[in-house]
């Protein structure tokens, strides 16, 4: 890419980006120039694969469950791939993600009231699961709910480390 059509291309995203300053963007971009440089010399293709992808969440946050770094977030929780994610998926997820009191004498009873209030606050259609268009609403409405069933991203310590680490140089 030329210098010129470099420089629209940063602008640009800057223009759009609602969560980065320019200079952040600028990082971005480099990041991304340097990965798929490193990519391009050590495998044989162009460009930035899915092995480059997941080879940068494990330096960068210690990323190392499959389940995850093969799937995007909703596809994480959608367990069987239908397009949905159900009560019963709901279910699982939660179960495996809380810390069950061995005082507590039916955790799964606490676990099926989460799933009918996770229901109640993210099923926009009402058709008793989630789609992808209702999990991105809820998720729009509320980002908390990115990691409703379980963490699906990297740990806080390893965000803020990876965003000191790239943006140290951005001038503020």
């Amino acid at each position: 890419m030329s210098r010129k059509g470099a420089k629209l291309l940063l602008d640009s995203l800057a223009r759009s980006a609602k969560h980065f300053n320019k200079s952040e963007v600028e990082c971005l971009v480099n990041l991304f120039d340097t990965l798929v440089a490193r990519a391009s010399s050590h495998y044989a293709g162009v460009g930035f694969d899915r092995t480059v992808f997941r080879d940068t969440l494990y330096s960068a946050f210690g990323m190392t469950d499959d389940a995850v770094l093969d799937r995007d977030c909703f596809a994480v929780y959608d367990l069987n791939g239908d397009g949905y994610i159900s009560r019963e998926e709901m279910f699982q997820m939660l179960k495996n993600s809380l810390l069950i009191q061995p005082a507590d004498e039916e955790p799964d009873e606490g676990v099926k009231d989460l799933v009918e209030i996770a229901l109640k606050k993210m099923d926009y259609d009402r058709d008793g699961k989630l789609s992808f268009a209702d999990f991105e609403q809820a998720v729009r409405d509320e980002k908390l709910l990115l990691e409703a069933f379980g963490p699906c991203l990297p740990d806080i310590k390893s965000s803020i480390s990876f965003e000191q680490k790239i943006f140290r140089a951005a001038p503020k």
